[in-house]
């Protein structure tokens, strides 16, 4: 068996497109296109990287995209300020601050942002009202990764309801929110993380296996039932040469990649699943398109609900 491969491109720029339409409504009705402040603090290479796509992405669907610096020495005071900001902002729709946050602002900066942006603004869906909203399944703004995911399974016509689903990462972002939302989907779920004991076992019962640690090839064939779709959520960084050895092998087009730019992204799925799996998400294209058009999807529905 080779798993089909779920193209997030495709699908992400189908939804970019569908989206196309409504930003155009939305301008002509306000004399003005959606607006998306991102907030970004310091310069993590990976979030740099997030950022630029999500900048070219909104300006290419019509929106207006304020990508708004602050350095990595600045105090978290001075990020709830900007975000106080944008809350009052007419012509900011939507506001996202990227994370990770400098970890110089303390455990618990990220969350005290998330609870400071305006909930009819919060389109990352991390506010504690859209989070409630969600697990009472009435969310307008949902989280955009889970809700991606949730896209790329209906896009590719893998059923949902009546299967087990066995999410792996129990999370704010990704993890929780996508339990939630397979649930409401008519799923069996099945959330996974560190304590689980027998990992695999539990694992292989899913027909839907969602991978969300952030641990490079942690889940192998051996976690994966025959035939199940499978889903990579993870994107880490690596630049060790003897881990994507280890993952791709020495005559690999990823390892060439390596040699070429010093760093690959991988995923959390170890290539071997693909002999196991009936289909699988890619990394990178797979689940990354997904979250950036839904990104903008959140951002559309944010400025209408302001007309």
């Amino acid at each position: 068996m080779t798993a089909r491969v779920l193209d997030g491109q495709a699908i992400g720029a189908a939804i970019r497109a569908e989206a196309v339409p409504d930003v155009q409504a939305f301008t002509a009705a306000s004399g003005r296109p959606p607006g998306l402040g991102i907030v970004l603090v310091g310069n993590d290479p990976g979030s740099e990287v997030y950022v630029r796509n999500k900048v070219k992405a909104g300006g290419e669907a019509g929106l207006w995209v304020d990508l708004q610096r602050l350095p990595a020495t600045a105090a978290l005071d001075e990020v709830l300020q900007l975000v106080d900001r944008l809350n009052a902002s007419s012509v900011h729709d939507g506001i996202l601050v990227q994370s990770p946050l400098p970890s110089a602002m303390g455990k618990g900066a990220s969350q005290r942002v998330f609870d400071a942006i305006d909930p009819a603004k919060d389109v990352d869906g991390f506010n504690p009202v859209n989070v409630g909203r969600l697990v009472q399944g009435r969310a307008r703004l949902k989280p955009c990764t889970p809700s991606g995911i949730i896209e790329i399974l209906d896009r590719s016509n893998i059923q949902i309801a009546g299967r087990h689903a066995v999410v792996i990462g129990r999370s704010e972002i990704v993890g929780k929110p996508m339990a939630m939302l397979l649930l409401q989907r008519d799923a069996t779920v099945t959330i996974c993380h560190s304590k689980t004991p027998d990992l695999p076992s539990v694992a292989r019962t899913g027909d839907i296996l969602v991978a969300a640690i952030g641990r490079p090839g942690f889940v192998t064939a051996d976690f994966v039932k025959p035939g199940a779709a499978v889903v990579d959520v993870g994107t880490t960084p690596v630049f060790e040469r003897e881990t994507v050895e280890r993952l791709f092998g020495p005559e690999s087009p990823r390892m060439a990649a390596f040699e070429k730019r010093g760093s690959i992204v991988v995923g959390d799925v170890h290539p071997g699943v693909a002999a196991v799996a009936g289909a699988l998400t890619p990394v990178p294209g797979g689940v990354g398109p997904l979250t950036i058009a839904l990104l903008l999807k959140n951002t559309i529905l944010a400025a209408q609900g302001r007309l």
